[in-house]
């Protein structure tokens, strides 16, 4: 999820300088809805960004790399992809996988990061592109950039709309009473990133005592944590488990997100919204918020790390509930 959304801000500023442009996107099923909403009509605002959603279903292949269902479905992707004869592709992404996808498509020109995350993706591209950014977000921009030698904006990224997300989202809303609420995710992709669910429930209660409604989001198999901060906060949060075009949605009309270095947190600060960013063995200069009002709280001794721990790292034990409200209520001031 972070990987596209970090993607997002260079592809958009590709379809704002040539709209007449044809863009594809090859996407793993799960993260559809960052690219195009239920009932999507190309470039509408149900799918704004791209022209055609190529489905790679890469995850299963992996589980079973030698059936002849994922031979077959290899074969479908590659075809598929050729038939669309890109002349350029962009590997946004750094990996092997993300790179050989690339390949398959056999674009007069493939283009990737002359330093890529997987250091063996680079001897797929055809061209390899230095970069000066220290984001992540403005090394994709660097990439987009060498398409025709310009120098593209940094702007905040078209996510779909999704009708039915909306009216799921205000429904599921109402118990608010329109007052202003806060998301807070305690999730995480592995463990050493995961600040401790009582925590996030002491903030949840701070939220509500200052006036502001207090959401807990759970992705799929997160909805004992969000139960854990549930309890931690006096029962006063509301836990929600959305899909993703619902998370959009439920994004758009926050005040605030707070999470850790986790794909809702980026979801927010593509939408444009303020975020508190605990981090920990992750470096957040990185891979943190970007543009917008954020707050990140880091210990300055935490090491970048992304050994998949299942104990919380040690410097993000070190950040209390006090310090996140206080990030939290300086920005909600901030944005009244």
């Amino acid at each position: 999820m972070g990987d596209i959304l970090h993607a997002l801000p260079a592809v958009t500023a590709l379809r704002a300088r040539h709209p007449e442009w044809f863009i594809g996107w090859a996407v793993e099923p799960q993260w559809r809805g960052l690219l195009a909403g239920e009932g999507a009509d190309v470039r509408g605002a149900a799918m704004p960004l791209v022209d055609a959603l190529h489905i790679v279903l890469a995850k299963d292949w992996a589980r079973r790399p030698l059936s002849p269902s994922t031979i077959e479905q290899i074969r479908q992707t590659r075809r598929e992809l050729r038939a669309a004869r890109y002349d350029i592709c962009l590997d946004l992404q750094g990996a092997v996988r993300s790179a050989v996808l690339g390949k398959w498509a056999h674009p007069r020109r493939l283009l990737g990061e002359d330093k890529p995350r997987e250091w063996a993706a680079r001897y797929l591209f055809d061209e390899h592109i230095a970069t000066q950014g220290t984001h992540v977000i403005e090394q994709a921009v660097e990439v987009a950039n060498a398409v025709t030698r310009e120098n593209l904006p940094l702007m905040l990224p078209c996510l779909p709309v999704s009708e039915r997300a909306e009216r799921n989202c205000n429904t599921k809303l109402a118990a608010f009473g329109g007052k202003p609420f806060v998301i807070l995710n305690p999730g995480a992709g592995w463990g050493a990133k995961r600040w401790p669910t009582e925590r996030f429930g002491e903030v949840a209660r701070t939220c509500a005592d200052k006036g502001y409604g207090a959401v807990i989001n759970s992705g799929p198999g997160e909805e004992m944590l969000a139960a854990e901060v549930c309890s931690a906060s006096g029962n006063t949060a509301m836990s929600l488990s959305p899909t993703l075009d619902e998370l959009i949605a439920l994004t758009r009309r926050a005040s605030l997100v707070i999470a850790g270095d986790t794909g809702p947190l980026h979801l927010a600060s593509a939408l444009g919204k303020p975020v508190v960013g605990i981090f920990g063995p992750t470096d957040p200069a990185r891979n943190g918020p970007f543009g917008g009002k954020f707050r990140i709280l880091r210990h300055p001794e935490s090491k970048r790390d992304h050994t998949r721990r299942a104990e919380p790292e040690a410097g993000l034990l070190t950040i209390s509930a006090a310090e996140v409200s206080s990030a939290a209520m300086e920005l909600l001031e901030d944005v009244r």
